[in-house]
């Protein structure tokens, strides 16, 4: 396949592959991620790629793909939401003190992966980038009000996820 008959095709399959990223994350900026990465990929196998055939099939294949890698990098980030002085590690830690955190940073990152992506992105933008929710409504669209209601109610179901433990 030529890089001509590659961009041609691409133009049709972007939207697809941008879809894909949507319907997986709930976020434009991911979406547009899927697309871009996807499209990338598709690019390597171009040589071996019939023009004249439907790749659409293995455009979606391997945009779902793209999805489970940058979710996996994601659920890598081990993030903690305690305080400061309850994080910091030293010498004086035993290893069960060590445990302990390692097991609650995981219990915590499981429980901001199960909120639902809209929610996930926002609290993620708030809790962990810092953004304020001016910030955020300029970068994703979204009603400040609406915002602060779902990063509330992501706070309130990874809360009750760790109360669920006690």
């Amino acid at each position: 396949m030529t890089q001509a008959e590659f961009e041609h095709i691409a133009c049709e399959l972007r939207p697809s592959m941008w879809k894909v990223g949507m319907d997986f994350f709930g976020s434009t900026d991911d979406a547009e991620d899927v697309a871009q990465e996807a499209l990338v990929q598709l690019w390597q196998y171009a040589e071996k790629l019939d023009a004249e055939r439907n790749i659409g099939g293995l455009a979606i294949r391997i945009a779902k793909h793209c999805c489970v890698d940058m979710q996996r990098k994601r659920r890598g980030i081990i993030v903690e939401l305690m305080p400061a002085h309850e994080r910091e590690t030293g010498t004086d830690a035993s290893p069960h003190e060590e445990l302990e955190r390692t097991e609650l940073a995981e219990l915590l990152q499981q429980l901001i992966d199960n909120l639902n992506p809209r929610e996930r992105e926002l609290f993620e933008l708030r809790q962990l980038d810092g953004l304020s929710n001016d910030e955020i409504s300029k970068r994703t669209g979204i009603a400040k009000a609406s915002i602060q209601v779902m990063v509330s109610r992501a706070r309130k179901k990874i809360y009750e996820g760790l109360r669920e433990l006690k």
